[in-house]
């Protein structure tokens, strides 16, 4: 692993929001398995309680339970923290379409609300999630910091505005921030259920059950599909970053392009079934192509993703095969 020799003070204390989730729920598992302290807080209104209940015995691992639009309860969550890597938000390019109001007050609202709190509690180093959303419209691949188009829908601009407010509390007030711009990321955990989920484990799951999935598009859109294994690499080694990473926003990817159409035919082939796909209409506010540059990232932060697509693809199959 990436981030296996990474090494922090002993007793050092992570705050990981969002930590029932898919990403946060990782990333709470890696720094127990490290032997560090882990404190979560979560709502559970997308997290779920099935992905933490397996650390509830582990003496380093406390749970709150608490929403980011309330400043008291992120107040209560950073104390004695040493760093905060905050996951909590609401995905979903679509959802945030119809939900605009919710997406700003949580994911913007609610990211502020944290930034002020760690500023207070004196926090070392605040990492925090963003997206290749952010890069809007801007065609020109592969997608490099500095060169984001417009914002597509309510979620990018979310993204966009944490990034921005980010920037303030390094710049202001001292807070050290690193924003990472996830793409696609895909693994273990991952819910492939409901009508916003993810495609890889929708996909496995639907054809694990005899269903023909369906194809928004004509499928040849294309993603850098980024397994979880490299974003747990990416924020821990953001919290050791040198100076020059504080309110700065890398791209977290592997640097790949994989085509939908592809993955699913790839997802046939290794489940052993012959389905063809239901092709549907296009998402909206989706993008139709993205690729990362990951220069700056691997030269700031150290990062280098040891997961490229088919070996994070052959280990995300092995999991829903045991656990769907």
């Amino acid at each position: 692993m990436g981030y296996g020799n990474l090494k922090f003070p002993e007793n050092t204390l992570f705050l990981v929001t969002g930590g029932a989730g898919f990403i946060g729920s990782n990333l709470c598992e890696a720094i127990l398995n490290m032997g560090y302290r882990v404190r979560c807080l979560d709502d559970l209104s997308t997290g779920r309680q099935a992905n933490i209940d397996l650390f509830s015995d582990n003496d380093n691992y406390e749970f709150i339970k608490g929403d980011i639009k309330d400043f008291d309860t992120c107040m209560r969550a950073c104390a004695d923290v040493d760093y905060v890597l905050h996951e909590a938000a609401w995905g979903s390019v679509p959802r945030s379409i119809e939900m605009p109001l919710f997406y700003s007050l949580n994911n913007i609202q609610g990211t502020l609300n944290m930034l002020e709190a760690a500023r207070q509690n004196g926090v070392k180093r605040f990492v925090y999630a963003s997206s290749s959303s952010v890069y809007g419209d801007e065609p020109k691949l592969p997608k490099k910091e500095g060169g984001e188009g417009n914002l597509l829908s309510p979620y990018a601009l979310t993204k966009r505005c944490d990034e921005e407010w980010a920037k303030q509390y390094t710049r202001h007030y001292g807070l050290a921030t690193v924003g990472l711009r996830y793409f696609n990321v895909f693994g273990r955990r991952q819910d492939p259920n409901g009508a916003y989920a993810a495609v890889i484990p929708k996909f496995i799951m639907q054809l694990m059950r005899g269903e023909r999935p369906t194809v928004n598009g004509d499928g040849k859109q294309s993603r850098d599909f980024t397994y979880i294994e490299n974003v747990i690499e990416a924020n821990l080694k953001a919290c050791l970053a040198p100076k020059e990473a504080e309110g700065e926003t890398f791209n977290v990817a592997y640097g790949g392009r994989e085509y939908l159409i592809d993955i699913y035919y790839s997802l046939t082939k290794e489940l052993g079934v012959d389905i063809e796909p239901i092709f549907g209409p296009d998402r909206k506010g989706d993008i139709k192509h993205s690729n990362a540059d990951i220069g700056k990232a691997k030269k700031l932060l150290g990062y280098e993703p040891e997961y490229d697509f088919a070996k994070g693809l052959a280990e995300a199959i092995d999991w829903y095969k045991e656990n769907l």
